[in-house]
């Protein structure tokens, strides 16, 4: 590949123009790609991931814990049940599919829909190019006339080569940045601040380096913050962990029959085709299935561990393990010995406190931020029909029609709830209908 100089820095300059370039190589892009096996699509692809190899999710792949979505509404069983790819098929390849069906759920664990998903980008390696971050994206080097390619850019991770490459049709498909609070993003070092996607990489192996008992805050009332929460208690018996919430309580997800009809497919046509002050109504009135709530099962669990901790001591102060609801994180207070002490809100009166524990850890649990693709797209902002991110249905990026050739263009996925419904992010099998 040829070398230029760009802003004092080699950049390797990839001749190939390709047909299609997914940038991300989760499990939407590998929707994308089982897709284009599944229906022998003749095309140039490549796919550029920032991490060094396929994990899903890796920072949450805690012991025992389940999917929060049925296995039949994996990459491609709902399009095509006899793909090779099915969750099915894998679980034959592995000889593992008669003592599945003995378990009876629809919900396998997490570790192991994490080697399904694995499995099946294993199939794809040539095609992927692993350690890549995108930097951005640019209009290609047309010396008039509409923008017939693009260029990425990109970054290795290891050693900080550029590497550019040209595609007619970009997938931008990086999954979310962690959402970190204003109040804590800027802390120190000590104590760690650490985002629950980060958790199991992290905060297991500081365990096994302290040898005193040791305090752990959680910041957070969703589905990650008990499972973490759930998890310290469970396997590091010298750890005491608090967990604080701005809710009154933690509240159950609701996947009964009727609400999981919003994740059907075809309503992603019907989201799509409402007025946008519906749109905004509908996307609040589901926020119960995926935003800020527990699945019921593990909520039990954290019931039985409070009340066992109240069988042996009344006194709700002199628990090793707390839920503070009504509390929310607004700032912290850092001691000389590098530990941190909370500043807390009471979200019924306002006031403020400081937490009476100094806290070794503080586990940030409040969600992502789906807006990487703004920066990456900085170049061709001018393009746009409306100044603004909007999709088609199909996900395309609208950018006036004069400004883009046919047959180039760039998709988004992962980051168009506002447009599309909360289906489009919580399920890839929508990406491998759509």
């Amino acid at each position: 590949m040829p070398t230029a100089i760009t802003n004092g820095r080699s950049v390797i300059e990839d001749a190939h123009i390709y047909d299609l370039v997914c940038v991300g190589f989760g499990p939407a892009s590998l929707a994308i790609a089982v897709a284009i096996h599944d229906q022998a699509i003749s095309a140039r692809v490549l796919y550029l991931e920032r991490q060094r190899e396929f994990r899903w999710h890796g920072g949450m792949l805690l012991p025992d814990t389940k999917m929060q979505i049925s296995f039949l509404k994996d990459l491609a069983t709902l399009r095509n049940p006899r793909s090779h790819f099915t969750f099915l098929n894998y679980l034959h390849s592995k000889d593992r599919l008669v003592a599945f069906t003995n378990l009876s759920t629809f919900l396998p664990l997490r570790e192991e829909y994490n080697d399904y998903l694995t499995w099946c980008a294993s199939h794809f390696e040539d095609d992927v190019r692993y350690g890549q971050e995108t930097l951005e994206i640019t209009p290609g080097h047309a010396t008039s006339g509409p923008v017939q390619s693009w260029e990425i850019l990109s970054r290795d991770v290891v050693t900080d080569q550029r590497t550019t490459v040209q595609a007619r049709n970009i997938v931008i498909a990086v999954g979310g940045k962690p959402r970190m609070p204003a109040t804590l993003s800027e802390a120190s070092l000590h104590p760690p601040i650490i985002h629950s996607s980060a958790y199991s990489t992290t905060i297991p192996k500081m365990l096994a380096q302290k040898r005193s008992a040791c305090h752990a805050a959680i910041v957070g009332g969703g589905q990650s913050a008990a499972e973490i929460f759930n998890d310290l208690q469970s396997r590091f018996g010298k750890v005491s962990v608090t967990l604080y919430t701005g809710d009154s309580a933690l509240r159950p997800s609701d996947d009964s029959p009727f609400v999981n009809e919003i994740f059907d497919p075809h309503r992603v046509d019907e989201f799509y085709d409402l007025p946008e002050n519906a749109q905004k109504d509908t996307l609040h009135r589901n926020r119960a299935t995926n935003y800020g709530v527990v699945r019921p099962e593990l909520l039990d669990r954290l019931y039985e561990l409070m009340y066992h901790q109240r069988l042996h001591e009344p006194d709700e102060s002199k628990w090793q393990h707390k839920i503070m609801p009504r509390t929310a994180v607004v700032g912290y207070d850092q001691p000389a010995d590098g530990r941190a002490r909370l500043k807390l809100k009471n979200t019924l009166d306002g006031s403020i406190s400081l937490s009476e524990t100094a806290f070794d850890w503080i586990i940030v649990a409040t969600g992502y931020v789906r807006d990487a693709h703004v920066t990456m797209l900085e170049a061709s902002k001018d393009l746009l029909e409306t100044g603004k991110y909007d999709v088609g249905r199909d996900y395309k990026v609208r950018y006036r029609k004069d400004a883009v050739a046919d047959g180039c263009g760039i998709w988004l996925q992962g980051c168009c709830q506002d447009s599309h419904g909360v289906g489009v992010i919580k399920h890839p099998s929508i990406v491998s209908l759509d």
